[in-house]
């Protein structure tokens, strides 16, 4: 199989620096507008992952994000954002990045280049079986993901990866890879650009559906949400004054005493 890394390659125009800011924006959205079709041509792979992480969180395993630079800020971004959204324990996903959380805010040089301590950053959660392993890279080459998966793959850990090249090798290595083809950046080799909303589209798809086949949604609703602020309490409250036909003084009650919509609805008596 060949490997084109497309992630790479020039971009379709030239001399931007030469573009007026109304031509800079409609042309970066027209290449925006590229990416939800590249997504829906890797919909049979994004299932095939899907599957097995739900199998695995529904059987007490746990779902860990690996990335470097962008796509590894991305993943800690999608696995921060469950446990307020679905209620779930920080630990059940987990979003690790080369160079530790400092490279969360500022890029630590060369560290996407180790070959050893992706699989150490996995091993200090106690990794095993039960749990589902995704490396995030949009080249597909990044030597702490690509690691860090074959060491999972000799562990009999599920693996999967999200990339933005055809046949990488960060591709061959996962199980169950999810490749988004969106082409050449609007500015040459940024993939935070492209890449990285296709990235944020497909963990967006991978960590919703899981959390609905969990159960964490109760028809179209974050019954599970912490309400760890006022907008968050209001919302609860409005979910409480439609599901139950009560006023708000009522559902502002049932949130106090029950601490969620969830346990609201379920203990709540006419």
């Amino acid at each position: 199989m060949t490997f084109t890394k497309t992630t790479e390659q020039d971009s379709k125009y030239n001399h931007l620096e030469k573009m007026s800011i109304s031509e800079l924006l409609q042309n970066i959205n027209n290449e925006d507008k590229t990416v939800p079709l590249a997504v829906e041509k890797a919909l049979p792979q994004i299932e095939n992952l899907t599957v097995q992480i739900a199998n695995k969180l529904k059987n007490g395993g746990r779902l860990f994000y690996i990335g470097a630079g962008t796509s590894g800020r991305l993943g800690i971004l999608d696995a921060s954002e469950c446990p307020p959204t679905f209620g779930v324990p920080h630990e059940l996903v987990v979003g690790l990045i080369a160079g530790g959380d400092i490279a969360i805010r500022k890029a630590v040089e060369f560290a996407e280049d180790s070959k050893t301590q992706g699989w150490l950053d996995l091993h200090e959660y106690n990794i095993s079986e039960k749990d589902v392993i995704i490396g995030i890279a949009a080249s597909g080459t990044t030597p702490y993901v690509i690691a860090a998966l074959k060491k999972c793959n000799e562990n009999n850990i599920i693996t999967g990866c999200i990339t933005c090249n055809k046949n990488s090798p960060l591709s061959l290595v996962a199980k169950y890879p999810i490749e988004v083809i969106v082409g050449p950046e609007f500015v040459t080799g940024s993939s935070r650009m492209k890449a990285g909303t296709a990235q944020k589209i497909v963990l967006n798809m991978l960590s919703t559906t899981t959390m609905i086949q969990l159960g964490k949604i109760k028809g179209n609703k974050m019954v599970d949400m912490q309400l760890s602020n006022k907008k968050l309490v209001d919302r609860g409250e409005r979910m409480l004054v439609k599901e139950l036909n009560i006023n708000q003084e009522t559902a502002s009650k049932l949130l106090q005493k029950y601490g969620n919509v969830r346990n609201a609805i379920k203990n709540y008596k006419k």
